[in-house]
């Protein structure tokens, strides 16, 4: 997950200085006047920002996809364990009233005399 983040945050820096960059040479290399220039920064600055815009929204849907994911994984998760619990539970009352069982039947070996007959 750390991965795609990390290459989300590289493209999305590689396009911002980009358009920055593209900006500037844009500025410098033109030969208009200011308000030509002033028209084309205005529309490159739209452009960047929509382009961030639709990079962002993609991100928090991507955000969002994942949180969904790791959720229902999670509920899974807690499924598997409850019934694992009941599993172990279950077993250890099972054996609980084997123990319980056989300590009964020794108090009642113990009771009677070794020759087979109870006093």
């Amino acid at each position: 997950m750390s991965d795609r983040n990390g290459d989300f945050g590289a493209f999305f820096s590689g396009l911002l200085m980009g358009g920055i960059i593209g900006a500037v040479s844009a500025l410098l290399m033109a030969p208009q006047s200011g308000e030509e220039t002033r028209k084309l920064l205005r529309e490159r600055g739209i452009e960047l920002r929509d382009m961030s815009s639709d990079a962002l929204e993609k991100a928090a849907a991507e955000a969002r996809e994942r949180a969904d994911e790791l959720t229902r994984l999670a509920r899974e998760q807690a499924k598997d364990l409850r019934g694992r619990a009941d599993d172990v539970r279950t077993r250890g009352e099972a054996a609980i009233e084997d123990i319980r069982l056989r300590g009964e039947a020794a108090v009642e070996a113990a009771k009677t005399p070794r020759g087979g007959k109870k006093n």
